[in-house]
C-alpha cells in the first residue's frame, strides 16, 4: 500500500487514505514541509465528506463457488461502506477502481438505483433456479445512505413478491425500518437476519466502527426481530484478540436473554490492504498492545497476517483459537444455546412480473 497523505480523520475508521499498489498504481508521499506549506496557505484540512456516485450495472447477482461459505449467490446494493469498520474484509474491493481501501472506501460510495429492476429481470429468466440470496456479504445493506436510497427495501419487495429466500447480514438497527417486510417474509420462511456485535463498549465501538449504531442499539434490534418471529442470528464478528475477545461471554449471554436462537463467532481476517490499515489503526489507538495483538493474529494464521485458503481462513488454528472455541462452547452452554440452522423455503418461488406483464401461471 502506498504511503499515506492523511492524518486521523475524525469520525472515520481508517487512519489513512493510502492508495493500493497491488494493481501498479503509483504511491504518493506527502513531505512534512509540503503539508506545513499547504496548511499555511489553505488552513487545516477540512472534514471528509461522504459522496455517493450512482452507477447502473448490467447485472446484480454475484455467484460464487466457495466451498466454505453457506451461500452461492449474493446481491450488494452499494459499493463502499460509510460505517467505516477498520477491520472490514471488503475494503480491498475499492482498489479495483483505483480508490483507496482506506478512507476512500468509507467516503466515496456507489449506489445502484436499478438494482431491484435488475434482480426482477434475473429472477424472471426461464432457467433461473432459486436458492437463498445473501445480502450484506460485501458492504452493509443498511448503511446510512439506505435511508435515502431505500435500495435494500426495493430488493426485499421483489423477493417477497417472488417468494424468494434471502439472508441479511448487517451491523445496523436500521434493519428495523423494514420490519414490516421482513416479518411477512419470516412467516413464509423466506428470510433470516444476522446482526454483528463486536463489543459492548460504546467507546471502543466508535474507534473500531465509527459510523455504526452503538452496540446497545444492535442488541435491541436483535431482540425486536426475535420478538417479531424473525429467524435471528447474533454474529460476534470479528473477534479481535486482546481488543474485543473479553466481551465474548457477555455478548452470548445478552443475545440469549433477548431470545436470539443462534449465535456464532468469526475471527479477525486481514486480507490484502486491510492488514496495513489495521496496523495503522493499532498504532494510533492501542500502541501499547499493538505488538501483542498482531502476534496473536499471526499465531492463529500459521505465522501470517492472513490466511486466504478455503476452510482454514474461517477456522483459525493454534492455542488462542482453541481457547476461543472453548470459551464460546462454555458460554453457549450456560446460556442454553445450541447449534441452530435456519432452513429457508425455495419451493414456492414464482418468477416476478417484468414490465407490467402478468404471469401466465
Amino acid at each position: 500500500m502506498g504511503t499515506s497523505t492523511n492524518t486521523k480523520a475524525r469520525g472515520r475508521g481508517a487512519v489513512s487514505g493510502a492508495v493500493s499498489t497491488r494493481f501498479g498504481l503509483a504511491s504518493r508521499e506527502a513531505d512534512g514541509d509540503w503539508r506545513d506549506h499547504v496548511e499555511a496557505l489553505d488552513g487545516p484540512p477540512i472534514a471528509l465528506r461522504t459522496t455517493v456516485t450512482e452507477e447502473r450495472p448490467r447485472t446484480i447477482l454475484s455467484f460464487n463457488q466457495s466451498p466454505d461459505i453457506a451461500f452461492d449467490r449474493s446481491v450488494n446494493a452499494y459499493r463502499g461502506c460509510e460505517h467505516g469498520c477498520v477491520y472490514c474484509f471488503a475494503r480491498p474491493t475499492h482498489a479495483y477502481h483505483d480508490l483507496s481501501p482506506g478512507l476512500d472506501f468509507e467516503t466515496q460510495l456507489f449506489a445502484k438505483p436499478n438494482a431491484a429492476q435488475l434482480l426482477r429481470e434475473t429472477l424472471s429468466k426461464p432457467k433461473y433456479v432459486p436458492r437463498p440470496i445473501a445480502m450484506g456479504t460485501n458492504t452493509d445493506p443498511y448503511q446510512p445512505i439506505e435511508r435515502d436510497y431505500r435500495i435494500t427495501r426495493e430488493l426485499l419487495e421483489v423477493c417477497l413478491e417472488a417468494r424468494h429466500p434471502v439472508t441479511i447480514t448487517t451491523k445496523s438497527d436500521r434493519v428495523l425500518r423494514d420490519l414490516d417486510l421482513i416479518a411477512e417474509m419470516a412467516r413464509e420462511r423466506l428470510v433470516a437476519v444476522a446482526i454483528s456485535v463486536t463489543t459492548l463498549d460504546a467507546r471502543l465501538s466508535q474507534k473500531l466502527e465509527p459510523r455504526c449504531p452503538a452496540p446497545v442499539k444492535r442488541l435491541a434490534a436483535l431482540g425486536k426481530l426475535a420478538e417479531a418471529g424473525v429467524p435471528t442470528h447474533c454474529s460476534i464478528a470479528p473477534i479481535i484478540p486482546a481488543i474485543t475477545d473479553e466481551y465474548l461471554e457477555a455478548i452470548v449471554a445478552r443475545a440469549a436473554a433477548l431470545g436470539v436462537a443462534s449465535v456464532g463467532w468469526i475471527p479477525l481476517r486481514l486480507p490484502h490492504e486491510v492488514a496495513p490499515l489495521f496496523r495503522e489503526w493499532l498504532d494510533v489507538h492501542f500502541p501499547e498492545r499493538a505488538g501483542k495483538v498482531m502476534s496473536i493474529v499471526r499465531s492463529i494464521r500459521d505465522g501470517k497476517d492472513n490466511d486466504p485458503e478455503f476452510f482454514s481462513r474461517l477456522s483459525p488454528q493454534g492455542v488462542w483459537a482453541d481457547l476461543l472455541r472453548a470459551r464460546f462452547r462454555v458460554a453457549s452452554r450456560k446460556a442454553g444455546l445450541r447449534r441452530h440452522r435456519f432452513e429457508l423455503d425455495s419451493t414456492r418461488f414464482r418468477p416476478p412480473e417484468v414490465g407490467g406483464q402478468m404471469r401466465l401461471f
